[in-house]
């Protein structure tokens, strides 16, 4: 039985010119606006006061995106420092063409590390109103919903990607190919309609080689000699390369059969292998989510009175466990971590779950004052 999923959901809402609005920063900025109306509920409930969230906010938003950039860089691609330092920050490419990318490559483990300065900062600025435990305690019930949505954005940019499975759950990523195939340069684009559908009528292989069909519908008029040319040269290579996407190997033939519609156009059906991936972008959204309730219910229970650190304990502890755990289901981010026992995400996990033990056993321990100390003036 084929189960498994083909995605083919493109990463941009609309584009205007070089300008395109893609998903991923539609639902980084849309977990902070719900994460500030869910502060403001849980200030209100607590008595406190509640322009203290939109000073928060600003914190929250400016130490997420320094951090997460900085974080990706320093750990990830250091060698950006000195090859191409403006890349850093600027969200602009000039090379082939000048086109809006946004920042691309954000780690949340400094995400992580820049909000919790960032809080650090915050608290001592509120001192002796607001204690650094408290605040953190709050914060991350919703650090934890934006990076449901952050990771979502990762699943619609097609971005780390999970290895290959023979589970029903897998998916077969094929925005890449489909975008590449329609964005051809060379010369005028040939190709007015691309779809990959599962093929049922071939074997799945091992490993998550999955059997699919990508079907391409020309421009009227295009001659067929165009379209064997097309085929042969560009969109082989483009497979060939996008190996992470499907298995074509540059060295077979592309196997494919010439459709020919009743107003004379020429279509195409390619038979080719997707690989089936752990989706593990989603694997981390729904974790996230679940972890947004267990963390929302025991604010909930205690209100004013939540132990210092208690919630905080659990969401290092939980978190940064599962994505060590997760590590293990996704491909390599960089070339370097293939000769690592841990790779890099697991590595800064390990310190973080730590320090969470320490957190929850401190939250564990009796308090001279558990009341949250924050002024209403």
């Amino acid at each position: 039985m084929i189960s498994y999923l083909i995605w083919n959901g493109s990463p941009e809402i609309f584009a205007f010119g070089s300008f395109a609005l893609r998903w991923y920063g539609l639902l980084f900025a849309l977990g902070f606006l719900i994460s500030q109306q869910i502060l403001f509920y849980m200030f209100k409930k607590e008595g406190k006061p509640e322009r203290d969230v939109e000073i928060l906010t600003v914190y929250m938003v400016v130490a997420t995106i320094i951090g997460a950039r900085l974080g990706h860089i320093l750990f990830y691609e250091p060698q950006t420092i000195w090859t191409d330092p403006l890349s850093i920050f600027l969200p602009f490419e000039f090379s082939p063409q000048f086109r809006f990318t946004g920042l691309q490559g954000l780690a949340s483990h400094g995400a992580a590390i820049a909000i919790l300065f960032a809080l650090w900062l915050y608290a001592r600025k509120k001192k002796p109103g607001q204690n650094f435990l408290q605040i953190v305690d709050r914060i991350v019930i919703v650090v934890a919903l934006t990076g449901a949505l952050i990771r979502t954005g990762n699943f619609f940019n097609s971005e780390i990607i999970g290895k290959p499975t023979d589970s029903p759950l897998g998916v077969v990523f094929v925005n890449r190919i489909t975008e590449a195939i329609k964005q051809n340069k060379s010369g005028v684009n040939p190709v007015d309609f691309v779809q990959v559908k599962k093929d049922a009528s071939r074997k799945a292989l091992n490993n998550g080689r999955v059997p699919i069909s990508i079907y391409m519908f020309f421009n009227p008029g295009t001659q067929q000699i165009r379209i064997h040319d097309f085929l042969n040269y560009e969109v082989k290579s483009y497979l060939a390369t996008l190996d992470e996407f499907v298995d074509q190997p540059r060295s077979e033939e592309l196997k494919y059969e010439l459709i020919q519609e009743q107003s004379g156009s020429f279509g195409v059906k390619i038979f080719t292998m997707g690989v089936s991936r752990h989706p593990a972008q989603l694997y981390e959204a729904f974790s996230c989510i679940a972890l947004f309730v267990l963390l929302f219910l025991i604010w909930n229970k205690y209100k004013e009175n939540l132990p210092a650190g208690r919630t905080f304990g659990y969401f290092m502890v939980i978190l940064w466990s599962l994505r060590f755990a997760y590590e293990f289901l996704k491909e390599p981010q960089v070339q370097f971590e293939n000769d690592l026992v841990f790779n890099m995400g697991q590595n800064l996990s390990i310190p973080m779950f730590l320090a969470g033990i320490l957190i929850l056993i401190r939250s564990y321990r009796p308090q001279p004052d558990k009341s949250m100390d924050i002024p209403n003036s």
